[in-house]
């Protein structure tokens, strides 16, 4: 059985709660990813933010993403999935809440990220077929 944790991109990288929009949009940029942790002064999970978010909660609006906190783009809680759960359970989070992308925990400690691409590579086609076909319907 493949877990999360044979298939993360370990060591996930997190924004801060008291940064800002500005900055999570530089580090998605520095690490060419499209979403990443919100984590905060006690280092725990609050939330993900996507560069959709972004676009969507920020730019769009007309914010400012140099002022606007980037606390205040998580989501209502955070969908998670931990270091130890089978890949098949990772597809069917994914599948479930419809995201692309899960933090991986371990305990209460962030570990990585896994990304559909992650999943793909680790299971059987008609599984993955499944899960984009899933993911990418309203």
């Amino acid at each position: 059985m493949t877990t999360a944790r044979e298939i993360i991109n370990p060591g996930a990288d997190c924004v801060r709660t008291d940064q800002t929009a500005a900055d999570a949009a530089t580090l998605m940029t520095r690490l060419g990813v499209g979403a990443l942790p919100i984590c905060g002064k006690d280092d725990k999970l609050k939330g993900v933010v996507t560069d959709r978010d972004l676009v969507v909660k920020v730019l769009g609006p007309g914010r400012d993403p140099a002022t606007f906190p980037a606390g205040s783009l998580n989501q209502q809680e955070a969908v998670t999935i931990g270091a130890d759960d089978s890949a098949e359970e990772v597809l069917e989070t994914m599948a479930r809440h419809k995201v692309r992308r899960l933090p991986v925990i371990d305990g209460d400690r962030l570990v990585g990220m896994v990304a559909v691409a992650d999943v793909a590579r680790s299971l059987p086609h008609p599984e993955v077929g499944r899960l984009v076909e899933v993911i990418s319907t309203d």
